[in-house]
Order: structure tokens, then sequence, then C-alpha cells
């Protein structure tokens, strides 16, 4: 017979003592794009209706960004993700609710300040995938997010202001998109994240300003019209924008 959520949490509160740093945890955001669509990464609670982000702790011998890594290659069995660390959530008794009825010696029970990342990833390479404490895993269109645990939807609500705060001075896509897309389909994106429509024209002469895309000698087959244009993206000045960042904003 399959254990309970609280039969899980105890029995896994001792090894957390033993393995991993207390009073530190990682809550991760982490968005996909398709058909059109941005989506975020959820998982469902056992026992439970509510949803939570991915996140975990971090162990004693292990840098930050390594765990943040390591929890979302546990999720979605994908080891090249762009992540960014955002902010940090510490607000007092911030988990108190969903633990009330659990001992206060309880590893989760104590007082946690979350790191919050979200992180960029190809929609198609993901395998989502359930943890010890969740009965389901999947994506979900980030207008449709359901009731979140504690804090979650505070942490989400964030990385996605904090993605579009980013989306003025960085280039996006390289995480989101197929290796080959059209300018449209990248036009698209970045109305999706900015939540307003963008004029084609100046959309169009911004992105060749920023230099990042390579047009290729080839088209996107099929449709009515004529064969839209296919680029991708120039790795090495696409890197360089991200250390430096883009002078202008949407």
């Amino acid at each position: 017979m399959k254990e309970t959520i609280r039969e899980q949490i105890y029995k896994e509160s001792e090894v957390y003592y033993k393995d991993y740093l207390p009073h530190i945890s990682i809550d991760c955001i982490v968005f996909g794009f398709h058909e059109g669509s941005l989506k975020v990464l959820l998982l469902q609670l056992m026992d439970y209706d509510i949803w939570a982000v991915p996140g975990g702790y971090l162990k004693k011998d292990e840098n930050m960004d390594d765990a943040a890594h390591r929890i979302l290659q546990e999720r979605t069995g994908v080891t090249d993700i762009f992540l960014n660390q955002f902010k940090t959530f510490g607000k007092y008794r911030r988990t108190e609710d969903f633990f009330q009825d659990y001992d206060d010696t309880l590893w989760h029970k104590q007082r946690f300040i979350s790191v919050g990342y979200y992180a960029l990833i190809d929609y198609t390479s993901v395998t989502p995938t359930m943890d010890i404490y969740s009965k389901d895993c999947r994506w979900i269109d980030v207008d449709e997010v359901p009731s979140l645990m504690m804090d979650h939807r505070q942490i989400f609500d964030q990385a996605l202001l904090e993605l579009r705060r980013d989306l003025n001075y960085k280039p996006l896509g390289l995480n989101l998109l197929p290796e080959k897309f059209t300018m449209s389909e990248l036009q698209k994106l970045y109305e999706i994240i900015l939540d307003k429509e963008l004029n084609r024209g100046n959309f169009f002469r911004k992105m060749k300003r920023y230099g990042i895309l390579t047009k290729l000698d080839e088209t996107r087959k099929g449709g009515a019209h004529k064969a839209p244009d296919l680029y991708s993206f120039n790795l090495e000045i696409y890197k360089k924008a991200l250390e430096n960042g883009l002078q202008e904003s949407w």
C-alpha cells in the first residue's frame, strides 16, 4: 500500500537533518513555451488538491546553483536549463499553516528561507517527473495556475514579473523555442510573456539590431501564404548579450 504524504514526510525528515543544510530551501518556477502558450511546470501533492512548484533543499557540500540544477533535472530529465536566481522569500511562518498539525521537531516545519529561481526550458525536451510527495506533475498555462501551497503563488507571481523585467535588457528564446523558428514565432513568445502586442516592423528592426539572430537559407514549408524565413540564435552573440545586457526596452 502506498504511503501517505504524511508518512513520507516523517520518513524523510531524519535523512534531511543528516544530509542537508538547515533553514535553506530552493523553489523553482519552470517556464516552457508550447503552441503559442507560456506554461509553468507544477506538482500536485498526494492526499491534497493543492499544487506546488518544484523545490528541494541544499546539500551540505553543494553549491546553490548546482542544487537548483539537480532539483530541476530530477523533475524534468533535462540538463540544459537556463536558470536565474531572482529573489529570496523569508516571511515569518511562511510554511506554518501547511505543517501546523505536524511535530515541531520535523525538518519541514522548521523556519526556511527559500531561494527563488526561474528556469527557461525547451518544452519538448521535458519528461515531467513526480517527486515522492506528489501524484501528478504537468505543464499548466500560466493563466490557469490552480491553488498553490504555502507562498508558492507569491513566488510564481514574482518569477513572472522578473521574467518580464529581464526581457527588457536580456535576450530570450534560446531555451524556449526550437532550434529553427520564424520571426513571427519569436514575436509571439515575447508578446505572451509581456502580455501585450508588439509592432511587427519595430520588433523585426530591434532583433536585427541586436545581432543575436542568424537568418537561415530555409523557409517554413506549408500553408497558403508565402513560406516565412527561418532563423536560429547566434550563440556567441547571444551569450555576450546575456552577460552585458541589451540597451533597449519593449
